[in-house]
């Protein structure tokens, strides 16, 4: 018997249809180099999204630490020096296997004109190959390195805005909390859409979308199996690897949450609202009707997309003008 769930948005649905009439094969460790592969055909450089822009585009390297590999960053700013500009660090979803840092860059030129941002697009490794917490202690090595680098990027340390889609608004939740309890740098806010943050496959959404959508139930615990081994679900994942799992998520910056209704990530994104404001944080949270898993990234036409697009616009507007601190 198929479990009762919210429908898809009309427009979406159709999108839906249209994919899904020829679907993608189950993503397992058979299928995954195909899968990456077939995404990073996908992926428009950065360098050719800013053609004509009259934006720069910079590549620079942070060492890794304790004999990890270099982290390359990829930088887009107006050209020239004026004043510092603040930052946005953005690091790049794909269910934790996939993906790199040019995922999510059509945002980027956007971004710094209409924000008068610089951003930061963090290459992160992958698993299974780079199981937790390799991921995020990249993203952490690429956080601290801009900061001690500001004045060479022409950033203004003390304004950074960390951002990420799906497994990147994991990461980027995982890297705010680890720069809170390591003392690192301060952050004014995180952007997570569509985070996965949650490896315990127990919420009633997860339930609802098994076998359904862009990004199902088994594809969402192959990426936290592949992050995380035999610990995934257990009583020991840490919670930078699994946000969801912080016994505590004060003192952290102003947050930004979303997800479609209609997508295995709702009720953990609701939950990780809630708690911060358990905590006397501030979080905006917005769930999509009708909205499947990316469904801003890929379907940036249709209405409820624009809606979303403008919520994050309306945010970052708030965050960026409200002063240092932000709210």
């Amino acid at each position: 018997m198929t479990r009762a769930r919210p429908p898809y948005d009309p427009e979406l649905q159709k999108i839906l249809d249209t994919v899904l009439a020829d679907p993608p094969p189950p993503l397992d460790a058979e299928t995954l180099p195909g899968v990456r592969a077939r995404a990073a055909a996908m992926y428009t450089p950065i360098g050719v999204v800013i053609e004509g822009t009259g934006l720069e585009h910079v590549e620079m390297t942070a060492p890794g630490t304790a004999g990890a590999p270099d982290v390359t960053l990829s930088v887009v700013r107006r050209p020239g020096r004026g004043e510092p500009a603040p930052c946005i660090y953005h690091v790049h979803g794909g269910g934790m296997v996939a993906g790199n840092r040019h995922l999510g860059a059509r945002a980027f030129p956007r971004w710094v004109e209409r924000f008068g941002v610089t951003v930061v697009s963090v290459e992160h490794r992958l698993a299974p190959e780079h199981p937790h917490p390799a991921p995020v202690e990249d993203c952490y090595t690429g956080l601290c390195w801009i900061v001690d680098h500001a004045a060479e990027i022409g950033i203004d340390a003390s304004r950074i805005i960390i951002a990420g889609g799906s497994s990147g608004g994991g990461l980027a939740a995982g890297t705010a909390l680890m720069a809170r309890d390591r003392g690192g740098p301060g952050l004014i806010g995180q952007l997570l859409m569509c985070p996965m943050l949650d490896d315990r496959d127990a919420t009633t959404s997860t339930r609802q979308y098994d076998g359904a959508g862009l990004w199902s139930r088994a594809d969402n615990l192959f990426g936290w199996t592949a992050l995380l081994g035999t610990a995934r679900g257990g009583a020991d994942v840490p919670p930078y690897a699994a946000p969801a799992r912080a016994a505590d998520l004060g003192g952290l910056p102003p947050a930004y949450l979303d997800a479609g209704s209609a997508e295995v990530f709702r009720d953990e994104v609701v939950d990780y609202a809630s708690r911060i404001w358990a905590a006397g944080g501030q979080a905006e949270l917005h769930i999509w009707a009708g909205g499947f898993h990316g469904f801003a990234m890929m379907a940036g036409h249709t209405e409820v997309a624009r809606l979303a697009q403008a919520a994050v616009d309306s945010w970052l507007t708030r965050l960026l003008g409200a002063g240092e601190y932000g709210y």
